[in-house]
């Protein structure tokens, strides 16, 4: 913002707020906004703010747009104030604070903040004695009129304790919180006083709450009888539950369960007062005429003591199955969001039922099992409820296809959580005792489907429920699932229905494979599923996910329906018969035929193998599909031969111009079956056979990103699983890949290219050409990343890349490290590591640890000479780029990969490495980091140097980090000293 004076400054305001608000013209209000943004980090923002809030003419609109920048430059922005103005801030907020005693509420609420905020960069000392709780005091008992304000003040006080949003040093923030938890008497001696003003009670509860949250070192004893305790428990008798009171006591609740002296028994005091008062509210509760808002706050007030208590609850106590009680009535609410809020306690309390961890405190073996046991037996009706309390929940509702996008998905959210709850009850109960339970309710729901009346919708609910405790049911399991399977097909094809029915075949797969009883299901459950392939999208989408599951599942078992299998899936992917299958649902189809023809023996399968891979190539010719060809046909490698140069023969135009789609569905089903067919040496030999397809692609569509991936994901799964039986194939295969590499710069190279390497890597009749590989893709790749800018504008080079060198490290050292390349891509990660995309960074990130751990690894000695010679002269400039990572130049989520780094570099490098961090450090501004700040953390490394203790570097490092973003201006004056990316650098290569 150019220089003006602070009159013309404030004119402008105004005048950019009213633009700002009212202007109908949108150019006018970005350009207001861009000047407020502006105004906001400007030195000036604070004299001109505080003027206009003290002016009695400005509006709304000015006083709320003042009073937040006024916070946020305390907040962010206080050093920028010389020490003297502490005394004239502080006594400007708080003649703020009295004058908007009685309004605006939102205007005062930025005061306040403003002050804690102010309280907490300023030490105790500078406010008096005791600090600002005691001048707060003094100023309660000097200005009582100002209580609301003042009331606000201590609500929001131990609120920003922990708050990083103010710019304030860690040692600072520490001692500020350790000032308001000795302080903490002040407040609620201060709280109790107000108490006598009932007008202000809301507040001072809610001021509690806040307290409540700060400090747990106040005796249950001492709570158990304070007045704020008593007054929060009187305020349930009142007709409206007051949400404060409400705060409170679930904040007491949990305090009982927090981490302190004496556990749990020094808590009941405190606990035989709460528990008794909630409960005396189940009356109420059931009361039909309450509020909804009153209804919620006694849910939230049960919910919250079963999930503090719940462990207690466990043991089967006769208070404890009150609270139980209590909360099945709430699980029982009509109302799903009020019902919800118990979700978490049945889950935990399933846990703790069933966990042995929960009994280890009884001993033995034969006493734990025992006591389990009496557990779960009393628990066992509790279970059997809810679950008739929850079931009803996932039904659909009548009007479903007139709701909106959010409410649909909210629906789906609903039937996750209520199946959610139902697995719990089959922890607890057992899978065979749950599945009784909802195959009642699914026979009386399907009694009459062939009515015109039948309610599709129980049947669907009932048979959701059955699918989702599939995991829970046993293999011995017969009497209820064969009954089950056994109606699935007389059900009507109403669409969910059928969707449902087809997951819920997927769901008991293993069942079917596993229950020899079964077996004479699987036809009719192939029929439904292939129904549902043709009924509509969404249960195309299901039938063929089932399909996978049963193919996998049953895969010995249909070895001999292979015919028709292959029938199904050409039917699917064709069209034919009005199948519904998209091409992402295909490559389940794939998925399962595959898995199918692994159970083959060799020659078998490597005709199926054949037939499928045909099925995926013939369509990729320009003239029409070819008809179907089925497992019992034969296909020789002449047939596969010529169609493939059919296809290649028709020039280069033609394949140019088709679609890519033309290419990566027909591409992404040999993917899966090159993944999911596990007869190596038989994709080995397809893979041969379909390789000059594939090479013809690449010579032609290498422009194409989109048939790139999907043919580079092709060839890697043909890798992983062929591995040796395609050696012939991977030197033309790596040719191909460096020369359109270095013409197109596809990503996608680097990453097949990665997969060889792991393959491969170790091969000593692969070492020339991966050497070559090596050499050519890394050469080419540092030509195209020289600068920041670049890594920037190609994140997925360089991601793939250094994942690339990853591997090399990792697999192929001996190839790698001595190659003429290792230098120069060091010096590439140095240039990247600062780079802003996350995966690329953390790619660069891992390269460069991998690189050091080698180093100073057993396995790495061979090589440390060599890694010596390349990380030496470059340690100091790769120290100095961590520290400025660590200071701001990478995102905070990024600290714990970086700090990897250091730890490998001291660990590697020792003294070296510390000497190299002290360099760094010294070129931060003192006014940035202090030298006791800095010491810590240098203290640290050296610590790991000579210790090889890891374990207490993160949180100094964290700090310095913390210390270094506090606010912009520290942030840029620390980049500005340590320069990461104006580096000048020799390059060693």
């Amino acid at each position: 913002m150019p220089a003006m004076a602070a009159a013309e400054v404030q004119k402008t305001l105004v005048e950019a707020l009213t633009a700002l608000y009212r202007s109908p013209d949108s150019s006018v209000r970005n350009q207001a906004n861009h000047w407020l943004q502006e105004f906001q980090h400007s030195v000036l923002a604070w004299e001109v703010s505080d003027s206009l809030l003290h002016d009695a003419n400005s509006n709304l609109e000015t006083l709320l747009f003042c009073s937040q920048t006024l916070k946020t430059k305390i907040q962010r922005d206080f050093e920028e104030l010389p020490a003297a103005a502490f005394c004239p801030l502080r006594d400007s907020l708080y003649a703020l604070l009295k004058h908007l005693s009685s309004g605006p509420s939102k205007v005062r609420t930025q005061i306040c903040i403003a002050l804690a905020s102010l309280a907490v960069h300023v030490p105790m000392e500078d406010w008096g004695g005791g600090g600002i709780l005691n001048w707060l005091k003094q100023e309660m008992n000097s200005s009582p009129d100002y209580m609301p304000s003042f009331l606000e003040l201590l609500a929001i006080l131990p609120q920003e304790a922990f708050s990083y949003k103010v710019a304030a040093r860690p040692e600072r923030r520490r001692q500020f919180q350790n000032e308001l938890v000795m302080s903490i008497g002040v407040a609620l001696d201060l709280l109790t006083y107000c108490l006598n003003a009932t007008k202000f009670q809301e507040q001072v509860l809610e001021a509690f709450a806040s307290w409540l949250r700060l400090n747990h070192g106040i005796s249950a004893a001492t709570l158990a009888s304070h007045p704020l305790v008593v007054a929060a428990l009187s305020s349930l008798r009142f007709n409206s539950l007051p949400d404060a009171a409400v705060n409170v006591i679930c904040e007491l609740i949990r305090y009982t369960v927090s981490e302190s002296p004496g556990g749990l028994s020094a808590q009941m005091p405190l606990i035989q007062v709460l528990v008794p008062h909630v409960m005396g509210l189940r009356d109420q509760f059931k009361d039909p005429s309450k509020d909804e808002d009153d209804v919620k706050a006694m849910a939230r007030l049960f919910s919250d003591m079963g999930d503090s208590y719940v462990d207690m609850i466990a043991t089967g106590s006769d208070e404890s199955m009150m609270i139980v009680q209590a909360l099945l009535e709430v699980a029982a609410h009509p109302d799903y969001d009020i019902a919800s809020m118990t979700f978490n306690f049945w889950h935990s309390l399933q846990v703790s039922l069933t966990e042995w961890e929960s009994y280890s405190s009884l001993g033995t073996e034969n006493a734990i099992r025992a006591e389990r046991d009496r557990r779960i037996a009393m628990f066992r009706p509790t279970f059997e409820t809810l679950i008739s309390l929850v079931a009803f929940r996932v039904q659909y509702p009548q009007d479903y296809e007139d709701l909106s996008k959010e409410d649909r998905r909210d629906f789906r959210q609903t039937r996750y959580a209520v199946g959610d709850i139902i697995i719990d009850a089959a922890s607890v109960l057992g899978g065979d005792a749950v599945v009784k339970i909802l195959f009642m309710n699914f026979v009386k729901s399907v009694g009459n489907c062939e009515a015109n009346d039948w309610n599709w919708r129980s049947s669907e609910a009932a048979l959701y429920c059955i699918r989702s405790v599939a995991n829970a049911v046993p293999s011995h399991e017969v009497e209820v699932m064969l009954q089950v399977f056994a109606i699935l097909p007389k059900l009507p094809h109403q669409p969910q229905l059928l969707q449902t029915t087809c997951l819920t075949i997927g769901a008991y797969s293993t069942w079917l494979n596993a229950s020899s009883a079964a077996l004479p299901f699987l036809p009719s459950i192939i029929d439904i599923l292939t129904r549902g392939m043709s009924a509509s999208e969404d249960s195309a989408a299901a039938a063929c996910m089932a399909f996978r599951h049963v193919c996998d599942a049953c895969r010995t078992k249909l070895c001999g329906s292979l015919d028709g299998l292959f029938h199904i899936y050409h039917r699917a992917v064709s069209g034919e018969g009005g199948y519904r299958v998209c091409a992402e649902d295909s490559l389940q189809l794939v998925e399962a035929l595959s898995v199918v023809i692994t159970e083959l023996s060799s020659d078998q399968a490597k005709k199926a193998l054949e037939a499928l891979c045909l099925q995926a190539v013939n369509p990729l010719q320009v003239s029409s599909v070819s008809a179907p060809v089925l497992f019992s046909s034969t296909l020789c490698a002449t047939n596969m031969h010529t169609n493939l140069q059919e296809i290649i023969n028709q020039g280069v135009e033609p394949v140019k111009q088709l679609n890519p789609t033309k290419f990566t569905v027909h591409i992404d089903r040999l993917a899966n079956i090159f993944r999911y067919v596990n007869h190596p040496e038989a994709v080995g030999d397809a893979f041969e056979r379909i390789w000059p397809l594939f090479k013809a692609i690449f010579d032609y569509r290498a422009w194409d990103m989109r048939t790139m991936e999907a043919l580079c994901r092709a060839c890697k799964y043909a890798v992983r699983t062929s591995g040796q039986f395609i050696v012939v194939t991977i030197g033309d295969m790596l040719s191909v890949v460096q020369e359109q590499y270095q013409l197109h710069h596809q990503p996608c190279f680097l990453y097949l290219s990665s997969e060889v390497i792991k393959i491969f890597g170790s091969e000593p009749s692969c070492a020339n050409y991966l050497g070559c590989l090596i050499e050519s893709l890394f050469r080419h790749t540092t030509h195209l990343l020289t600068k920041i800018e670049e890594f920037t504008a190609r994140p997925d080079i360089a991601d793939d890349c250094f994942l690339l060198a990853s591997r090399c490290i990792r697999y192929c050292p001996h190839i790698f490290v001595p190659s003429s390349i290792f230098s120069s891509l060091v010096d590439c990660s140095i240039v990247g590591i600062t780079v802003q995309h996350r995966e690329a960074c953390n790619s660069i990130l891992t390269f460069m640890s991998d690189v050091l751990d080698l180093a100073s690894s057993v396995n790495g000695q061979d090589y440390r000479a060599m890694i010596d010679s390349v990380v030496l002269p470059r340690g100091s400039i790769v120290t100095r780029i961590l520290v400025a990572s660590i200071t701001g130049a990478l995102p905070t989520s990024r600290l714990e990969e970086v700090s990897y780094v250091l730890r490998s570099l001291t660990r590697a490098y020792g003294l070296r490495a510390c000497e190299w961090a002290k360099e760094a450090i010294l070129l931060i501004p003192s006014t940035a980091v202090t030298e006791s700040e800095s010491s810590r953390f240098l203290n640290a490394l050296s610590k790991l140097a000579s210790e090889a203790d890891s374990s207490a570097l993160f949180g100094p490092l964290e700090e310095l980090s913390d210390v270094c973003r506090r606010n912009r201006a520290v942030q840029e004056s620390v980049q500005g000293a340590l320069k990461p990316h104006q580096l000048n650098f020799v390059r060693v290569s």
